[in-house]
């Protein structure tokens, strides 16, 4: 497992240091660790003569951030229903979602564009946070955390005068919060890298995100500068490498609650 971790951590750093070097180093075959005319000219350039790739930065943290505290509303408040609320059809809805998990996300592209289209949502932020909003495999993550969480809590807490709002919000809530890092981890990675739904429903380049604009910076070069696709691309990994380790306490521990389960 080491040999392989080193295998896949190579082109990582070696991408790394090749967004420090002139792009006549690059193509000169160097494959070094460390940049051998260090640089910050490509990070530069991408801040300042690229106009809009700070701009698509912007975008991909407004959906990103935005779609990820909905869905840690949404999907922990309906895995808490189908774990503890009594309601007719509640199993019958559980199945349901379980069914709706084997559906491939590419059958759902042209409906929801149809869809988005006649509600006159294209080229809009609201189509690419809309029709992900909720998730259901973190859905059936959260209830499985939910489904283990001792009710005795809730009792205690519903002697103590709280309803059931105020239960969840203040009481149970906080109390999942690995499940909820691991979900936040997970669906900000889903929402920073989709290029697809960009792709089909967003048409302004202002509008682009990170990932379907640096598509579109490549395609407009003639001849791709590795330089500056380079500093890009480690620009683009930094916010879930910079959230990953926010988070890492409360992901470990969510990934061993659920393997527990």
């Amino acid at each position: 497992m080491t040999i392989y971790a080193l295998i896949t951590l190579y082109p990582f750093l070696w991408a790394l240091s090749a967004s420090f070097e002139p792009l006549k180093v690059i193509v000169s075959g160097n494959m070094s660790l460390i940049p051998k005319a260090f640089t910050l000219d490509n990070y530069k350039y991408m801040f300042s003569s690229s106009a809009l790739f700070p701009r698509w930065f912007l975008n991909s943290v407004i959906v990103s951030v935005l779609g990820t505290v909905i869905n840690i509303f949404l999907n922990t408040m309906a895995g808490y229903a189908l774990a503890r609320l009594q309601f007719p059809g509640r199993e019958r809805i559980y199945y349901a979602f379980l069914s709706l998990m084997m559906i491939p996300a590419q059958v759902l592209l042209i409906p929801n564009y149809l869809i988005l289209m006649n509600l006159g949502m294209l080229d809009t932020y609201q189509s690419l946070i809309l029709p992900s909003a909720i998730n259901i495999g973190n859905i059936f993550m959260m209830r499985q955390f939910f489904l283990s969480f001792p009710k005795d809590v809730e009792e205690a807490a519903s002697i103590d005068g709280l309803s059931r709002v105020q239960v969840f919000f203040r009481i149970v809530f906080p109390l999942a919060r690995p499940s909820i890092a691991t979900q936040a981890i997970f669906t900000f990675m889903g929402f920073w890298n989709n290029f697809m739904q960009p792709m089909l429903y967003i048409t302004t380049p202002s509008k682009y995100t990170l990932t379907l604009g640096l598509q579109s910076f490549t395609n407009q070069q003639a001849g791709v500068r590795w330089d500056h696709t380079m500093a890009a691309s480690i620009i683009s990994i930094l916010p879930i490498v910079i959230l990953y380790i926010i988070f890492n306490k409360f992901f470990l521990q969510g990934i061993r609650m659920d393997n527990e389960k």
